[in-house]
């Protein structure tokens, strides 16, 4: 892995004012997603690691706007605030914002991001609306709407044409099982949030009520509805492994990654079993690590 100089001179960014702002960025996505940085930093050529981490730190400053606790009413005025600043930095193509400000020199290595940012801006108001899903169909039209052009902030990087109708269908797989697993490996946190990502229709199948997550119940048919959960989820991840195949040769080994973390993080989950109503389930550092490792010595 090169130092972290050598990546920015290998992305071509001198300015120094630039390299303390993707350097910033860099210590923040390397503080919430550890994995994920080292996987990053370890499996993706050089050139391209500081506009993953723009666009992913962009992803998720964005997110947590939109996340943060208060009435919709008040969310939704921060995020307005938001998405016009970010949409006035476009137009200007310059920004004193210290998240915009590198994103928008990523946007100038590559252009086609800008629609992936418009996209994703007009996704917010899924997210903001977000009551509660009725049925599966609810649930697969925000994966729609609003996982799905997250995702491809940084999916859109990774290949020539982030429009490919193939590689669109496995990233929309991917993220899928992505989105499930985060619903329902972060069910506790959501649930002391007021937040039930659980459609309605899929808790009476199971025989299960709110109140029985809220108050931790292990039951058979809570461990039955999170074990179906999981399961979906980790087919939907198997479909998506042919996202690999559309990705340049020295990507793939990111894109393995990408996908066998998150069925770690699966293994993880059904382990957890009804523990998940108390506290959330991550990948097994010693099996993440074994996996980066792997995937290294491939790229090498």
């Amino acid at each position: 892995m090169n130092s972290w100089k050598a990546t920015l001179d290998a992305a071509g960014i001198d300015s120094p004012r630039l390299r303390a702002d993707f350097t910033r960025l860099r210590r923040v996505v390397s503080r919430y997603r550890r994995h994920q940085y080292l996987a990053v930093r370890l499996l993706l050529p050089g050139p391209i690691v500081p506009h993953v981490i723009a666009a992913t730190v962009f992803m998720h400053h964005t997110d947590t706007i939109l996340d943060r606790e208060g009435p919709v009413e008040e969310r939704a005025a921060a995020y307005e605030r938001w998405a016009e600043l970010v949409r006035e930095a476009l137009t200007a193509r310059q920004s004193d914002h210290p998240v915009l400000r590198p994103l928008l020199h990523t946007y100038g290595a590559y252009p086609r991001l800008e629609h992936h940012i418009k996209e994703f801006l007009d996704a917010g108001q899924v997210d903001l609306e977000f009551t509660g899903f009725a049925g599966e169909e609810d649930y697969q039209h925000y994966v729609d709407a609003y996982s799905l052009p997250a995702f491809l902030l940084v999916a859109g990087l990774l290949v020539p044409d982030p429009d490919d109708v193939g590689y669109r269908g496995a990233c929309r797989r991917f993220i899928d099982g992505s989105q499930r697993l985060d619903f329902t490996t972060d069910l506790a946190e959501d649930l002391r949030a007021g937040r039930l990502t659980i459609p309605a229709r899929t808790l009476e199948r199971h025989g299960v009520t709110r109140a029985d997550l809220e108050s931790h119940r292990d039951s058979p048919e809570v461990r039955s509805l999170l074990d179906e959960l999981i399961r979906q989820a980790r087919a939907s991840l198997v479909e998506s492994r042919t996202l690999v195949t559309y990705l340049p040769e020295a990507h793939r080994p990111m894109g393995r990654a990408l996908i066998g973390m998150e069925e770690l993080t699966a293994d993880a989950a059904r382990r957890k079993g009804a523990r998940l109503l108390s506290s959330s389930a991550r990948a097994s550092v010693p099996a993440a690590l074994r996996l980066l490792a792997r995937e290294y010595r491939r790229r090498s």
